[in-house]
């Protein structure tokens, strides 16, 4: 398995991470467990940033001039480090909502 392979791996298995940790604190506020939603976002943030290091790690290799060969495989690590920020953006947003709902 080469760097590419390895990189675009990791940033799947990460942001993976960080998407269930995303879904978890959802789940929380929902039930009005406020404390452990914002525990879980910060666990996911924390995951999405092992992802997004893996990312920059393989953008600064092309910015120095390696050959980057797109794949597949890198396609889809950009895609799930992509909705993985979408998912903790919609995520706060629901707490928030929850939040204010169980305090009318």
């Amino acid at each position: 398995m080469n760097n590419l392979e390895l990189s675009s791996f990791k940033i799947i298995s990460s942001v993976g991470m960080a998407k269930s940790s995303y879904i978890e604190a959802m789940n929380a506020a929902e039930k009005g467990n406020f404390d452990l939603a914002d525990e879980k976002i910060k666990e996911g943030e924390k995951f999405f940033s092992e992802g997004h290091e893996a990312h920059s790690g393989l953008i600064q290799q092309e910015s120095s001039g390696d050959d980057i060969k797109l794949s597949l495989l890198l396609m889809h690590a950009e895609d799930q480090l992509m909705s993985a920020e979408t998912i903790k953006i919609m995520a706060k947003e629901v707490i928030k909502l929850n939040n204010r709902i169980q305090n009318l």
